[in-house]
């Protein structure tokens, strides 16, 4: 069953210099404070995976974690570039980035291989474009048809962390709202992390929520308010005026670097 841990702790515990980490959530569930506790705790070399990074990962990438990115779409939604992730791109500052990139489809088809214990998944898509040339697709046709598909390989990180409404002390986790890919990516992942709002006595059902039973997570760790400046249904709303504030806050490394330290690294776990 799921260990029930402090942040502090699950990230010392389950993620190591060098790990494959995808962080995951939808606009909605975005584990920003399991984030923060990466850059608190100094970790380096990582490749991180995600659907669609934006601000916590400018916010990782710009605080010297990330070697690599693994993404489909990168930006603050709603607002415009990661300004973090363009300097490591374009300037290698503060450590070059290399990147792989793939379309949204793709990504949700590795990562569903992975949790499925699969080596690739097959899907319509890539064609046409100029993608295949900068991944790791593959082309392939099918036996039985003779149709020309693509081939992705499975995303199978060291970590998959996520946030969720809540868990009970057995470490069951329940979560509802848009859900993105988050029960694949902690399916795929060899350990995993889920930090959440509330721990309770029993789970109350939720209509079309998805339970991650406590034997396929590794630990859990409550964070209140752990997703801000996204959202958790039926908790808190999204915090609009920050990712307005950030793409001035990112733009700068001396304005990034202040930040950082008055609320990465200056605040508790």
């Amino acid at each position: 069953m799921a260990e029930i841990v402090t942040l502090e702790e699950g990230i010392a515990e389950l993620v190591s210099d060098g790990d494959t980490v995808a962080l995951e959530g939808f606009t909605h569930l975005i584990p920003h404070a399991a984030g923060h506790e990466l850059i608190r705790q100094g970790r380096r070399g990582l490749t991180l995976i995600r659907l669609t990074p934006d601000v916590i990962y400018d916010q990782l990438i710009g605080a010297g974690c990330a070697a690599k990115l693994v993404f489909s779409w990168g930006g603050n939604p709603g607002v415009g570039s990661l300004h973090r992730l363009r300097e490591a791109v374009e300037h290698g500052w503060p450590e070059p980035l290399e990147l792989e990139e793939h379309s949204h489809a793709g990504m949700a088809a590795a990562y569903a291989a992975g949790a499925a214990n699969l080596p690739f998944a097959v899907l319509r898509g890539y064609a046409g474009t100029d993608l295949p040339g900068h991944t790791t697709v593959v082309f392939v046709d099918c036996p039985f048809t003779g149709e020309r598909l693509a081939a992705v390989r499975a995303l199978r990180p060291d970590v998959g962390i996520v946030h969720a409404q809540r868990a009970d002390r057995e470490g069951n986790v329940q979560l509802w709202g848009i859900s993105g890919v988050q029960k694949e990516a902690v399916l795929a992942s060899a350990r995993s992390l889920v930090t959440v709002e509330e721990i309770v006595d029993e789970l109350e059902p939720v209509p079309g929520a998805i339970i991650l039973p406590g034997w396929v997570v590794t630990a859990v760790a409550a964070a209140p308010g752990g997703a801000h400046p996204s959202y958790v249904h039926g908790y808190y709303e999204r915090d609009n005026a920050f990712y307005v504030r950030w793409d001035t806050i990112s733009r700068d490394r001396e304005a990034f670097g202040d930040w950082i330290r008055e609320h990465v690294l200056g605040a508790a776990g």
